[in-house]
């Protein structure tokens, strides 16, 4: 895979590092930009691993007399390790990991969370596979501008996290076979004040397994405070009762800043809004991408960043899409026939755009006055979602993950 030019990222990065370190000597984002790699900044480097799991300095690497001592770790069944805990003000730059057992069951088993200046409750928690963009437990060799697994064996993150007063990241196997290999390295930088404009880094995953047609997919539910969306990774398994009639009509909306019924960004299908068109193949790109597209299994993983389009809110926001699919109109009615759960949409033919949703009652497809065409349709499948934002707060309401049965269901 061609490596791309990792600007915006590094455009992040520096972000924080800037606004923390109030760079008196640059004028502009751009010249600090142009001097980056040259241009002397007074950061102290981090790294965490069971090599200096307290990444102090002058102390890494003393097991087996500095012999690659403890390069990995276990990590029995139920077990949690706390990997970085760290006092004071800092920015993790790049989380990299592997693990020997990468099957979907220890994907969804594991669970990763990060806390932010002492607080109890984790501003992130998430599958471990799924955090690190591997939906439906489906490891693929991919590199995008936040995450990569170079031959899809490794577990990359280069999303930027400040923080304030301190740092916790713990990983819990809440599986039932132990992990017999576990390898990682937190890279941070130490700072010597912080910025009140600097954000924390949240995260959120969800999953209903079977959607009620008509009700739209929560992707993130309300959060209030001022922050930015940054993106968020998809997992989707179709529901074979559609047979292999397309599944991403659906539409992203994104209510912000006191929106009511109605959303203030909204999109217009689902590949449409990881950038592609006409249907989903597999692709891999900086800022949208489907590394899964498994047409035989119905399994498909998709992700967008809203790097160079960014999302801020100042008070709340609220994400979902629709879980609507598509096909023509006989074949509809013949899901119908079979007692497929759904609500038809529209119909389309030629130049002709038919909406079905504002009749009472409602529409009969059967109906001989009504066009044949291309038909949209709510439907229900198997939607998962891990939604990365930043806030002004180290903790958010969000509600704590579901358990390791659920997360793993149908894999």
């Amino acid at each position: 895979m061609k490596r791309y030019n990792s600007f915006p990222v590094v455009t992040l990065i520096l972000f924080f590092v800037l606004a923390s370190c109030k760079t008196e000597n640059v004028k502009t984002s751009g010249e600090f930009l142009n001097a980056s790699l040259f241009e002397f900044q007074d950061l102290e480097p981090r790294w965490n691993s069971f090599e200096n799991p307290t990444s102090e300095k002058g102390v890494g690497g003393q097991e087996n007399r500095g012999a690659k001592g403890h390069p990995y770790d276990f990590l029995k069944a139920g077990e949690t390790k706390v990997l970085m805990n760290v006092d004071g003000a800092g920015i993790i730059t790049r989380m990299w990991f592997t693990i020997q057992d990468r099957s979907p069951q220890m994907l969804r088993s594991l669970k990763i969370e990060i806390f932010w200046d002492g607080e109890e409750k984790p501003a992130v928690s998430a599958p471990f596979g799924d955090f690190f963009g591997n939906g439906l437990g489906r490891m693929v060799p991919h590199e995008s501008e936040l995450f990569s697994s170079a031959e899809g064996r490794s577990f990359n993150c280069f999303i930027p996290m400040p923080y304030r007063t301190g740092a916790k990241v713990a990983v819990t196997n809440e599986g039932d076979t132990d992990l017999n290999m576990l390898f990682y390295d937190i890279n941070f930088v130490k700072l010597n004040s912080w910025n009140e404009n600097n954000l924390y880094f949240h995260c959120f995953w969800n999953r209903d397994t079977a959607t009620t047609p008509g009700v739209d997919y929560t992707i993130l539910p309300k959060v209030e405070g001022k922050g930015r969306f940054l993106g968020v990774h998809f997992g989707v398994m179709a529901n074979p009762v559609y047979q292999k009639s397309w599944w991403g009509e659906g539409e992203v909306k994104m209510y912000l800043d006191g929106d009511g019924e109605f959303p203030t960004l909204v999109g217009t299908g689902t590949e449409d809004y990881i950038g592609t068109a006409w249907g989903q193949g597999a692709f891999i790109n900086r800022y949208t991408g489907c590394p899964v597209a498994d047409r035989e299994m119905d399994h498909w993983t998709f992700y967008r960043y809203h790097i160079p389009d960014p999302v801020f809110f100042n008070s709340d926001i609220r994400v979902e899409i629709q879980t609507m699919g598509g096909n023509m109109k006989n074949k509809v009615i013949e899901f119908l026939d079979n007692g497929a759960p759904l609500i038809p949409v529209s119909v389309q033919e030629g130049q002709t755009f038919t909406g079905l949703m504002d009749s009472v009652p409602p529409v009969d497809l059967r109906n001989d006055d009504l066009m044949d065409g291309w038909t949209n349709f709510y439907r229900s499948d198997d939607w998962s979602s891990t939604a990365y934002f930043y806030l002004d707060k180290p903790v958010n309401e969000l509600p704590e993950m579901p358990d390791t049965e659920f997360r793993k269901y149908g894999l």
